[in-house]
């Protein structure tokens, strides 16, 4: 960290002082860049972020970020932490993938004190991983659940401190007939099995392999009901944890759009191979084209980061976040996931033959792009549910 961040206090960061700028030009976030841009490969090929790439993130501050301030964390806005993923996106979609999970233990936050004081007893640069879905249903034993199945999509499992589970079960007393709570079950990483399954075309390093457990106890200390508030005081435990979800995965199509425009501006004025034929930079299309790209990405830009910033302002002022701002969060999300993935595309249609190279830079881009847009959290249907909220309807149930 630089010497004023340094003697910042965690909660002065949560709150004021350091903007999302500051934080991606520290040594640390700089060399993260660097060492990142060196080992895309590589990532590809082990199909996850190595764990001494993990360790420079922790340096970095990336999983501090949503550690409660209690045990040295920074608890930090969220429009601070999703500038410094839309950063590493530029470089490499799945490290920004991964790293934007510096963001889940917003989810731990709901734990237990208990739980909480194991889980950061070394340090506030814990690494949690959730395969959530599908719910497996889980026995109730006496003060704790017993769970057995294999959930899907836990991406950074292989980098993780801690890894998630999603459950459902009816607690002792409920009816036969209630439905059950769907909750989170969290234990060390070596206590959960990684079934590697990741075999995709795009995000291929984040490592979002299956996880599995057998006949395991869970104590009641290590079990929260997902998606429920943290139980410290911190702002960040009262922004609204799937609006956050939605948008740290949305950042990465922000990053990435910007590095398709750089990488299609970066080869425009190459000389052609075939004899007479103009550069790209003198081609009308091309340079309209880079002037849409550009003008998409600023206005998706900054719908997203005022929606955020209005959220947490409302927060700091004593207030809830409305219905409202809530759908702005949401819709702002989706909006960059799809308009990130619209001009990754567009840059691969003007910028010439040579992004047909299997290492060719915008062929990872695009591959990237079009996995984030296929994510829940921004899925099309954010739009519709945001329509209903705009023209005064009842939200769906289970949104914002």
């Amino acid at each position: 960290m630089t010497a004023s961040s340094q003697a910042l206090r965690a909660t002065d960061i949560a709150t004021t002082s350091v903007d999302g700028a500051t934080l991606t030009k520290t040594p640390e976030f700089e060399e993260l860049l660097a060492i990142i841009a060196e080992r895309q490969r590589e990532f590809e090929e082990l199909r996850h972020i190595p764990r001494d790439v993990i360790a420079l993130m922790k340096k970095a501050r990336i999983f501090r970020s949503a550690t409660p301030t209690r045990f040295g964390g920074d608890a930090l806005a969220p429009h601070h932490f999703l500038r410094m993923i839309d950063a590493i996106a530029t470089v490499d979609g799945s490290a920004a993938w991964v790293a934007a999970f510096g963001s889940a233990n917003t989810y731990t936050a709901a734990l237990s004190v208990e739980a909480q004081e194991i889980m950061y007893r070394d340090g506030p640069d814990q690494v949690f991983a959730g395969g959530l879905h599908p719910v497996q249903e889980a026995v109730r034993v006496g003060g704790g659940w017993r769970v057995s199945g294999q959930w899907k999509f836990a991406s950074g499992c292989m980098g993780a401190d801690w890894i998630g589970v999603g459950i459902a079960g009816r607690r002792e007393g409920e009816s036969a007939d209630a439905p059950p709570v769907v909750m989170m079950a969290v234990a060390p990483a070596e206590e959960v099995e990684i079934i590697e399954t990741w075999d995709v075309s795009g995000m291929q390093g984040t490592g979002s392999h299956d996880t599995r457990v057998r006949d395991k106890f869970y104590s009641d200390a290590w079990i929260c009901e997902r998606g429920a508030p943290g139980i410290f005081d911190d702002l960040l435990y009262r922004y609204p944890a799937m609006a956050y979800q939605a948008e740290v995965h949305a950042a990465c199509n922000l990053g990435l759009a910007r590095a398709a425009i750089d990488q299609a501006i970066s080869v425009s004025g190459a000389a052609k191979i075939m004899v007479g034929h103009s550069r790209l930079c003198d081609r009308g299309y091309f340079l309209t084209g880079i002037g849409e790209c550009e003008a998409k990405l600023r206005s998706a830009r900054a719908f997203f980061y005022e929606a955020a910033e209005a959220a947490w302002d409302s927060l700091l002022k004593g207030n809830t976040v409305s219905v409202v701002e809530n759908t702005m969060l949401r819709l702002s999300a989706s909006n960059a996931a799809r308009t990130g993935a619209e001009i990754v595309q567009h840059c691969y249609r003007i910028a010439g033959m040579g992004v047909i190279s299997k290492d060719n830079p915008m062929q990872r881009y695009l591959r990237d792009a079009m996995v984030v847009t296929q994510h829940a959290a921004v899925a099309d249907l954010t739009f519709e549910s945001a329509g209903r909220v705009l023209a005064g309807l009842d939200a769906p149930r289970g949104y914002p």
